[in-house]
């Protein structure tokens, strides 16, 4: 029999949770201080309200009332739930701070308050936060045992689906302080705050559901006013989304040319090149060509300011203080250390969600990878692409390589395969000269361009030319060059031997 499940109704946990928090059962939530264990499990009671079902709250350690004013940010009025007999807490914060044996504190008056307060509320979600406030009192670990397991089963008895909260001493290490908290809970849920590379990283992990599937692996989570707790499943996405065969223009008549007739509706488009090679013309023209054809459209910068972006594109011939009145373009400009990966991505998507655009820019995504770590962005761009993707939205990210000359990007290296086209923008060292090159690199579904073009800017944008034929080494940057009439030459070799070795 396939074990129930009780929806947690909290952003994302239930996707991650295939479902939600088994239903009935006692599922321990451990991590450490300032983890969000305790906006976890009221986030938890919080969406049950909501959804018509009663909630307890058994505090070891905050009063109610610390707890009451800490949620009002959430806009969770615990108070009035209160009123209306939704939400009750038992208070158990009362409890001296010095060691004390079980004896001398009386489980049995704390479960029958608890008992009575399930009962009159029917309560079908319950919260003890926390276990090692209580039993950190306790010196004999196995009185520990005997005790959770004597709360344990008194919640089963109740009917409840219980989330109880527990310290660890570390990130990684035993799950839980006293290392018996684990042995005692059907679930076990894991909560990190880890610091890597200067950087805080927020992750949920199921470790365990005895008797039902989850999925595995730590997932990304932040928490925000608008929601609580928000867990980002970037791993967790499904490969689902249609595809469009309908082509759009990318703004320039000759790299549509290029690219076999323009961008594909739906195709996710990577811009990369040194820096001042044209990648934010690009995006320019790219949501210039869409406003022309009727479309709406998003720019996100966090190079840039918005002033910054309206000057240069007016000075490309491209008018984006007219389009933005139209109501055509949507310009956003932030630095991107003000929030996490995960931050930015619930911001992007409810931009889209909000404007409901058919045309996305970013410029660019080296900005946003230095705010992360290597897989922490991996999955941003994951989670992005997918969404832009199930929305039949074109996007168009910047990339800057971080070579003046040829190499390779990292971001390339990073998102290179969940793109749909690539092309790359590169200085050419041209007998002295300072020259700029394009060219198609990938062009996924569809037949492209493979020559290195020569283009110039000017007050009217880009201006593809025609290609380098005697120069090569472009894209490594070890650049080699022959004269023309030395390519003549080879050229007629060849041509004078083809008739040979055909008839060979």
């Amino acid at each position: 029999m396939t074990l129930e499940k009780l929806p947690t109704y909290i952003v994302g946990f239930d996707h991650v949770a295939n479902g939600g928090l088994p239903k009935g059962r006692v599922t321990l939530l451990s991590g450490t201080a300032g983890s969000a264990k305790t906006v976890f499990a009221c986030n938890f009671l919080a969406q049950g309200v909501r959804h018509g079902e009663t909630g307890v709250f058994i505090t070891f350690e905050e009063s109610p009332e610390d707890i009451r004013r800490n949620m009002r940010g959430f806009g969770w009025d615990i108070a009035q739930w209160e009123a209306e007999n939704k939400w009750a807490f038992v208070d158990a914060s009362h409890v001296p701070d010095s060691q004390i044996v079980v004896g001398s504190y009386d489980f049995g008056a704390l479960l029958a308050r608890i008992e009575y307060t399930v009962r009159r509320l029917d309560a079908k979600r319950l919260v003890i936060d926390s276990l090692s406030a209580i039993f950190s009192q306790f010196t004999d670990h196995g009185i520990v045992r005997t005790e959770l397991f004597r709360v344990v089963t008194a919640l089963k008895r109740m009917g409840v689906t219980a989330l109880v909260t527990s310290e660890r001493d570390s990130e990684y290490g035993a799950v839980a302080r006293h290392g018996v908290e684990e042995f005692v809970a059907d679930n076990v849920i894991i909560l990190r705050n880890v610091l890597e590379d200067e950087k805080r990283r927020r992750t949920v992990e199921i470790l365990k559901f005895r008797g039902t599937s989850h999925q595995k692996g730590a997932f990304p989570f932040t928490v925000t006013p608008e929601y609580g707790v928000v867990v980002v499943p970037l791993s967790a996405i499904e490969l689902k989304q249609k595809s469009s065969d309908l082509r759009i223009t990318s703004g320039n008549a000759e790299l549509d040319q290029m690219c076999g007739g323009g961008f594909f509706r739906d195709s996710i488009i990577l811009v990369s090149g040194a820096t001042g090679t044209g990648k934010t013309l690009v995006a320019t023209s790219f949501l210039a060509g869409g406003v022309t054809q009727g479309e709406r459209c998003v720019l996100l910068a966090f190079e840039e300011s918005r002033e910054q972006l309206f000057r240069n594109a007016i000075g490309w011939g491209i008018d984006f203080p007219r389009m933005e009145a139209a109501g055509r373009l949507r310009v956003i400009s932030e630095y991107p250390e003000i929030s996490s990966l995960e931050d930015h991505l619930l911001r992007i998507k409810a931009e889209i969600n909000d404007y409901r655009p058919t045309r996305v820019a970013i410029d660019s995504l080296s900005a946003l990878e230095r705010v992360g770590t290597q897989r922490a962005f991996r999955e941003f761009v994951i989670g992005l692409t997918s969404f832009i993707k199930h929305q039949e939205i074109a996007g168009l990210f910047t990339a800057t390589t971080p070579n003046l000359l040829g190499g390779t990007s990292i971001t390339e290296a990073h998102i290179s395969t969940i793109t749909d086209a690539i092309i790359l923008l590169r200085y050419v060292e041209y007998y002295g000269e300072m020259r700029r090159g394009l060219t198609v690199l990938k062009m996924r579904g569809s037949l492209h361009d493979k020559d290195i073009r020569e283009f110039t800017i000017d007050g009217r944008g880009m201006h593809i030319g025609k290609p380098f034929r005697n120069v090569s080494g472009i894209l490594s940057g070890q650049f080699s060059y022959r004269d023309k009439s030395e390519l003549d030459r080879l050229t007629g070799l060849f041509q004078d031997d083809s008739p040979n070795l055909a008839s060979s």
